[in-house]
């Protein structure tokens, strides 16, 4: 019987309170354990469930922490990455909604960031030292390597974490390691997101990096877009042009000083802008 996973396990004995279950392999073992027996309890318990048949459950640990089986389908099992809701937080750590009456706990330390009730995180669920079923947020070193993507495919995923100096953890298809590096962001990310992005490389160890912005061609013209919405508003003249600062234009534009070069290039060879000392400006 393993913790965490769905299971076929065979009817051994019925009592008042539900049903006895062991592996199947044990069923006519006479000398089986009683430690080698879960119960599915009465409630789950159907008028066609006879001694020796066979039935699919999901084996996790009660309040009393004893193995108990159950025919729910819970949220997510051991080694799956899914999204699920924090319903509580206190200071030994947080209880996650898996879809079963006992809640998922999230130890303190297993948790890479600040959360609280009603946040929606992703986590993996393990089974820990003391043999109980637990989730963690630190996704990094659970994530896979066995990337099917290739460069400038374009790819699915949830951010994890946000680090200052590194950029955006992302998990793709919420399976495969990604980050989104510093450089490349150019809009503001937080844990929880989901993005869509380029593939930029796939390292060695199977690692990718991604982009948020399309290849330079394709991306110049939603770019170009950009920058003509933002004269429109602003009645058509803004204070910047191709000496402005990178940050600022990273503020104003969520694109690279480089991206935004190209865009005003564009608009101003296409004869919609002018570039003056001053900023750019829609010709009349």
């Amino acid at each position: 019987m393993r913790l965490g996973y769905k299971q076929k396990l065979a009817i051994v004995k019925k009592t008042d309170f539900g049903l006895f279950l062991t592996d199947i392999e044990k069923k006519e073992d006479k000398k089986r354990d009683t430690k080698d027996e879960v119960l599915l309890p009465k409630n789950q318990v159907t008028e066609d469930m006879e001694l020796g048949s066979e039935i699919e459950v999901f084996i996790y640990k009660d309040s009393e922490d004893r193995l108990i089986a159950t025919r729910m389908e819970p949220f997510i099992k051991v080694g799956e990455i899914k999204k699920l809701k924090v319903k509580e937080v206190n200071t030994i750590g947080a209880f996650l909604d898996w879809g079963l009456s006992k809640d998922l706990f999230l130890p303190f330390k297993e948790q890479i960031y600040d959360i609280s009730p009603g946040d929606e995180i992703l986590v993996i669920v393990y089974v820990d030292l003391s043999d109980r079923l637990c989730a963690t947020m630190d996704l990094y070193s659970r994530l896979s390597l066995l990337t099917p993507y290739q460069k400038d495919d374009m790819v699915k995923g949830t951010v994890y974490q946000v680090h200052e100096q590194f950029g955006a953890y992302v998990a793709v298809d919420n399976k495969y390691s990604a980050l989104v590096p510093k450089k490349e962001l150019h809009t503001e990310l937080k844990a929880g997101d989901c993005i869509e992005a380029r593939v930029l490389e796939v390292k060695e160890d199977g690692k990718m990096d991604l982009s948020l912005r399309q290849k330079a061609y394709v991306q110049m013209d939603a770019d170009s877009e950009v920058v003509l919405e933002k004269l429109r508003a602003a009645g058509g003249h803004l204070p910047y042009q191709d000496k402005s600062d990178a940050e600022e234009i990273k503020k104003e534009f969520s694109m690279s000083k480089a991206a935004f070069k190209r865009a005003i290039g564009r608009l101003y060879k296409e004869r919609i802008i002018l570039i003056e000392k001053d900023g750019i400006r829609l010709a009349e």
